[in-house]
């Protein structure tokens, strides 16, 4: 399948839901201090894997038959249009010129949902079994949050651990104080808190605590969103 040609607007539905060069901070600071780091490649119009694979609008897959409505929480964001291949986007409408062949479907989820998540939790147990604990940054980009009066000043990192489910709360505010003291704009969970990757990977009696991290696209891109800006640098020595 051409994901592409599918799209109705394959650009602006690409860059309203993709962390936009993002990984560009990630690697020189995982290459820094020697961590690892696992890159999803795939893009998030295609198949969004901070979701649950149960997290499927059957609404928009063909073939799919006659499926049960279970309320849950997966089953409210994929009826909202953004499960586990977004639907819909604000402002957008239908992302999608026709529907997705449940073949399709099957074969992104085998060849690249349930690979990213192996090496992931691979890495996780292997990391808590050398060091007695594993720490899981999930770090995402995210548009300029808009002010809610004239003279606020958004935060330009909001750091979420679900609520505390997913991350001891020592680490959570020592990630907290650290941006405020380098100057920086932060909040704590609003508004994200994060997703299915927190929830499954967060299991702090277990020694793996996971948090969520994300940061402002007018910190690091240039003033159109597009590249990378000359403050990139900057975000990449925090």
């Amino acid at each position: 399948m051409d994901v592409l040609a599918a799209l109705r607007d394959s650009d602006e539905a690409q860059l309203r839901l993709e962390d936009r060069h993002i990984d560009l901070v990630a690697k020189p600071v995982a290459a820094e201090t020697q961590t690892s780091l696992l890159v999803a490649e795939a893009p998030r119009a295609m198949i969004d894997l901070n979701r649950s694979v149960k997290d499927i609008d059957w609404g928009m897959v063909r073939g799919a038959g006659m499926r049960p409505v279970r309320h849950s929480i997966a089953n409210r964001r994929s009826r909202n249009g953004l499960g586990l291949v977004p639907r819909r986007i604000p402002g957008m409408g239908e992302i999608w010129r026709r529907p997705l062949e449940k073949a399709q479907l099957e074969a992104w989820i085998a060849g690249i949902y349930t690979p990213y998540h192996a090496a992931l939790g691979r890495e996780l147990e292997r990391l808590r079994d050398r060091w007695g604990v594993a720490l899981l940054v999930d770090l995402h980009s995210m548009p300029p949050l808009r002010k809610s009066h004239p003279q606020d000043r958004p935060a330009e990192f909001v750091i979420g651990d679900r609520f505390g489910a997913s991350c001891d709360p020592g680490l959570v505010d020592l990630a907290i104080r650290y941006l405020a003291n380098h100057g920086r704009r932060v909040a704590h969970n609003r508004p994200y808190s994060g997703g299915y990757v927190l929830d499954r990977y967060g299991q702090t009696t277990r020694g793996i605590h996971a948090l969520q991290i994300e940061v402002c696209r007018g910190t690091y891109l240039d003033a159109r969103l597009d590249q990378p800006s000359a403050r990139a640098g900057a975000i990449v020595k925090l």
